[in-house]
């Protein structure tokens, strides 16, 4: 983790924060206070601390990751060297709005999904280089982050299926590596009941519409076997339509929109850099 948050530190500093450098002396010490502009669901404070200790810079907060802050919470408060403290803000900043936008987001369509007993989860379709934090983000606000990618769950889709067949297929990875829950993606009835004939542990519905996923959703209880799958609709899936979705009453809903909607939680850095 502290390897990636040097990473982005380095992106945006490079050799020398110039400015800084050129206007800041070496020995100046400063303060600065992280402040909410919008109520939200605080995450990236763990990652905030461990830069800031890196850096050799002092900070105290009253929060945790998950805990709900309104507009105008005093988030954190720093001290330390004034060049320090300039050269790191913006990185921490962005950072901390980030992955406070999608917890915040997150959780907002996990509470609209809680009365029907149905999990939100994320998708692969994160920033790359900041998978790991945008999936914690989505855990903090209270969604399932799904696999973290291509290595540590079975997920066969549509084109595994066209090359080797969906039997076939189902076959192959549970030879490969029997201890690893398997997922099948569908997008026909015949082939949801066939994926749950062959013992899947998962089954995602994919771009289907809402009467077609309850036509499917019956069926497959009728053959008794919606009590041995879990059901995942996937693709299409918005904030604005996730309620019909709702309505079927499935395991579990993933939505790209987690990170590709999520609006960062806007904050401001206020820094007092201490008379000589």
């Amino acid at each position: 983790m502290l390897k990636e948050l040097l990473e982005f530190l380095k992106e945006d500093v490079g050799e020398a924060d110039i400015t800084t450098d050129a206007t800041v002396s070496f020995a100046a010490v400063a303060t600065a206070e992280v402040v909410a502009r919008e109520d939200g669901v605080l995450a990236g404070l763990f990652e905030a601390g461990q830069l800031l200790e890196h850096e050799g810079l002092l900070y105290k907060t009253q929060f945790a990751d998950g805990s709900e802050i309104k507009k105008g919470s005093l988030i954190l408060e720093l001290s330390g060297n004034a060049r320090k403290i300039l050269s790191t803000e913006r990185v921490m900043l962005n950072i901390l709005m980030r992955m406070s936008g999608i917890a915040t987001f997150t959780s907002r369509l996990q509470k609209q999904a809680a009365p029907y007993g149905v999990k939100i989860a994320g998708t692969r379709k994160t920033t790359p280089g900041f998978r790991n934090f945008e999936k914690k983000a989505i855990e903090i606000g209270g969604g399932w982050p799904h696999r973290q990618g291509l290595y540590d769950a079975f997920l066969i889709k549509d084109n595994h299926i066209a090359v080797a067949g969906l039997g076939k297929a189902i076959r192959q990875v549970r030879e490969w590596d029997a201890s690893k829950a398997v997922e099948v993606e569908v997008s026909t009835t015949e082939d949801a009941l066939s994926a749950c004939r062959m013992g899947v542990d998962i089954l995602m519905l994919d771009n289907m519409a809402p009467e077609g996923i309850d036509i499917t959703m019956k069926e497959i209880e009728k053959e008794g076997f919606r009590d041995k799958v879990k059901i995942e609709l996937s693709g299409g899936i918005t904030a604005k339509n996730l309620e019909q979705f709702l309505k079927s009453k499935p395991d579990i809903i993933s939505m790209g929109e987690l990170t590709t909607g999520a609006k960062w939680l806007d904050m401001s850095v206020r820094i007092k850099i201490a008379d000589d």
